[in-house]
Order: structure tokens, then C-alpha cells, then sequence
């Protein structure tokens, strides 16, 4: 719940401060995952390992894979240019690593009602749903920015 706390109240502010809804919203992510990043190293690293279905090899090196990609993402995030890819990379990690919450969640990895395969679910739609926001935003104004104005 708490990434979930910390994309909505900095999403928030940053709105109030910049009020473009875009540059709110990355930043908002960017704090998310710079959050869940750092779970992948300090804090909750052997309970992220114990949700690593088993049939997927090292466990411990995906972990910090995935926390290296998230670092990686929150820097793409920051800058325009590369905000875009990030988040489609950071979009597609959510998918792949969604089949671990399933996991945890089956096998009570944690047992808090956040935990619970249904808030999970719910979450990484909203996380999911941010991250294509910022993906969608950029490809409409890339594509506005090629359709040719017409001579009078």
C-alpha cells in the first residue's frame, strides 16, 4: 500500500506545484519506484526472493535485476525525452513480474490484506494504468506534432 500512498500524495503535489498532469504524474512514479527499487536492496529483499515462483532460476539475481531496471526507470522517467520508454519498460516489468504476486499471494508469502491477491491485482492495475498514461501521452503528442498542417 505504501507505493501506492507515495504515487498518489507526490502525483498530487507536484500537480499542485507544476500543473501539467504529465510531469505530476512522473514524478509520481518516480518516487513509487524509487520506493519499490529499494525494497529490491534494503528491507524487504528476502521476502521479495521467497515471491519468486519457483520454477524461475536465481532468485536472489532477479531480485536485483528487476531493483537495478526500477532505478533504471525512475532516471528515464525524469528526463522528457527518455520518459516514454521508461515507462513502456517499466510498464512491461509490471506485467512480467505480476505472475510473482500471484505467487506470494497463493501462498500467503505475506499475510497482510494488502497482500491479498485481489488488492495486488487492483494495484498493479493502478500502477499499470500510470505508467501507460505516460506512454500514451507522449506517443498522441509525438503523433500531433507529424500530422501536417494544412496551407491556405
Amino acid at each position: 500500500m505504501a507505493p501506492f500512498v507515495v504515487l498518489i500524495v507526490v502525483s498530487a503535489a507536484l500537480l499542485l506545484f507544476r500543473r501539467h498532469w504529465v510531469i505530476a504524474l512522473r514524478g509520481g512514479l518516480a518516487a513509487m519506484f524509487t520506493l519499490t527499487a529499494g525494497a529490491h536492496f534494503i528491507g524487504m529483499r528476502e521476502e521479495l526472493i521467497a515471491m519468486v515462483p519457483p520454477v524461475l532460476p536465481e532468485p536472489g539475481l532477479l531480485v536485483t535485476v528487476t531493483g537495478v531496471l526500477e532505478f533504471a526507470g525512475v532516471v528515464g522517467l525524469l528526463w522528457w525525452r527518455t520518459a516514454p520508454w521508461a515507462a513502456a519498460g517499466l510498464s512491461a516489468m509490471l506485467v512480467g513480474m505480476f505472475p510473482a504476486n500471484v505467487y506470494a499471494a497463493q501462498q500467503g508469502i505475506s499475510p497482510s490484506l494488502d497482500d491479498q491477491l485481489l488488492p495486488r491485482t487492483l494495484l498493479q492495475i493502478v500502477f499499470l494504468a500510470a505508467t501507460l498514461a505516460v506512454v500514451a501521452h507522449y506517443v498522441r503528442a509525438r503523433r500531433k506534432d507529424r500530422v501536417p498542417t494544412p496551407v491556405a
